[in-house]
């Protein structure tokens, strides 16, 4: 690994209209596990209209706002997390690009759940999951719920379909449940075909093997995480989301970058990002 890649920083899209602390809490706890920096971002987006009664432009409160915001963060993540590095930034644009611009260069990006319905998701101005994971490089993570870590023992869920992108959400899963010695669960998830020569049974088999071939080794890479598979039937984002009621996280991979709508961010991963009741990360092909 590059010493260019050892110090890329974990970014954090912050919200002055919203409570962050949910979201600074898993960025701080994941840069102290992995030993990187924070930084703490908030996006202005530009102002055309009126100003205040005062004569303060809203894109000037706006920025203030901001920087309040964010050194209140940083600060709030010092506290929890002493010795991590925390840097901040206030930056003029709208939040997806200015997120999707950085997190070119980042470890991960660390974003708060706004629950926007999935027409907001593309047309509104405040719209930030769908875009940045759609054009993000590095894991994607989206904290719209916490971690249930009072869960025994804790676990992660991590979909599996044989996929490439699933294969570097398998491999991102199983360093992510090393580092916090959590137990790591593999779901694949079959639906049987309308039409078929092959028996159900010999396919349903078939999902098997092919679950216990591709999750055989990890456990030898990591000699303390214990990791269990297993081939569910039905619908992949119910089966998933419902595995993960109770993670600490559900991991899944990400098909190709899209556009700035965020079109190609895959059906799987935008119905979990509606449906899971735990953060989800969403991990590209490297």
């Amino acid at each position: 690994m590059s010493s260019t890649t050892e110090h890329r920083e974990i970014v954090v899209g912050i919200d002055p209209s919203r409570d962050w602390r949910l979201t600074v809490a898993w960025a701080a706890d994941e840069a102290h596990r992995r030993h990187r920096a924070l930084r703490l971002v908030v996006a202005v987006p530009p102002q055309h209209d009126t100003h205040h009664v005062d004569d303060t432009p809203r894109h000037t409160v706006r920025a203030l706002e901001g920087k309040d915001a964010v050194s209140a963060a940083a600060e709030w993540a010092r506290e929890r997390r002493p010795g991590t590095g925390v840097a901040t930034a206030v930056v003029d644009g709208f939040p997806a690009q200015v997120m999707a611009r950085l997190a070119q260069d980042a470890a991960m990006v660390v974003l708060g759940s706004r629950h926007l319905s999935r027409t907001e998701e593309y047309l509104s101005a405040g719209a930030l999951v769908v875009p940045v994971t759609a054009q993000a490089r590095c894991p994607v993570v989206v904290v719209g719920e916490a971690e249930h870590s009072t869960q025994e023992p804790p676990y992660l869920v991590v979909g599996v379909d044989g996929s490439e992108s699933s294969l570097a959400a398998l491999a991102f899963a199983a360093q992510e449940a090393d580092l916090r010695r959590a137990e790591l669960r593999a779901v694949a998830v079959w639906q049987p075909p309308v039409f078929s020569l092959r028996s159900s049974d010999t396919m349903f088999e078939a999902e098997r093997r092919q679950l216990s071939e591709i999750t055989a080794g990890w456990s030898e890479k990591y000699p303390g995480l214990r990791l269990t598979h297993e081939v569910r039937v039905g619908s992949p984002v119910e089966i998933l989301a419902e595995a993960g009621e109770h993670a600490l996280a559900l991991v899944v991979g990400r098909r190709g970058r899209g556009g700035y709508t965020g079109m190609r961010v895959g059906s799987v991963v935008h119905g979990l990002l509606h449906r899971a009741r735990c953060p989800v990360v969403s991990v590209p092909v490297r």
